[in-house]
């Protein structure tokens, strides 16, 4: 470490990795605004915060599949924060909001623009509540960044019209509703057919369509689905689909 600088201290470390799986992996720069933001947050340079990103990138399995190595200077620390996310996604991920929430000088309902109208006013029943929607939000940028802003099916780029759609459905897996490999960055339309078991995605990431579609003959339905027929998905920079999940969406949800 030169002269003059500080260690970073556990909660900036959470920071870090809140924002680090927040933005897509070609967005860890310095001139981010994002990362400008988190950097007068804590008191830390643009380049700082960028070159602690690329740390944390160091830990991640996903990257290191494709040869990307990251920086090779993380601290103890550095992995200790990324372990306690992995073994920790229905936890971890709150816990750096509301942390979040502190240096904003903000609720967390506010930092993650939650409708407070729609919420008891206070007890047990609202913080249960608070927990899940803010886990939801998190869930989705997170998927959302992993797939680069854009669509496995289609490659649309707008994350207005994506949501970060469960391969195991959140009702019926408590223990991966917050694993980003249970999740895909998806449309709408498509989603609501995949949810249905109407196209699925195999475990070699290609596309599947079901048989109740191919036997439809309108335009639209080849437009929308039957064209997309064996490709392969958009795959993401991070957090592939877990193979098992995809197996599970074959086996139990598709209409073959």
């Amino acid at each position: 470490m030169k002269s003059g600088q500080r260690l970073w201290d556990r909660d900036e470390l959470i920071l870090a990795i809140n924002l680090y799986f927040k933005l897509p992996f070609g967005k860890l720069h310095r001139n981010n605004p994002d990362v400008i933001h988190l950097a007068k947050l804590i008191g830390r340079t643009p380049n700082s915060v960028a070159f602690k990103l690329v740390n944390f990138a160091s830990f991640d399995p996903s990257l290191q599949a494709r040869g990307i190595k990251g920086a090779q200077n993380a601290s103890k620390l550095d992995l200790e924060i990324w372990n306690e996310f992995h073994n920790n996604w229905d936890k971890l991920p709150f816990e750096s909001e509301k942390l979040l929430s502190k240096y904003e000088n903000i609720t967390v309902e506010e930092l993650n623009q939650l409708d407070i109208s729609e919420l008891p006013k206070e007890g047990k029943v609202r913080s249960q509540i608070v927990k899940v929607r803010v886990n939801q939000n998190f869930f989705r940028l997170m998927v959302i960044a992993a797939y680069n802003n854009q669509c496995c099916i289609t490659g649309l780029a707008n994350r207005q019209l994506l949501i970060a759609g469960h391969i195991r459905p959140w009702g019926i897996d408590e223990k991966n509703r917050m694993n980003p490999r249970n999740g895909i960055a998806i449309n709408s339309l498509h989603d609501k057919a995949f949810e249905n078991g109407l196209i699925t995605i195999l475990p070699n990431y290609k596309i599947k369509i079901s048989s109740v579609l191919k036997k439809q003959k309108d335009e639209a339905t080849k437009d929308f689905f039957l064209k997309y027929d064996s490709r392969s998905i958009f795959l993401p920079k991070r957090f592939l689909p877990d193979k098992e999940f995809l197996e599970y969406h074959n086996d139990e949800r598709f209409q073959k």
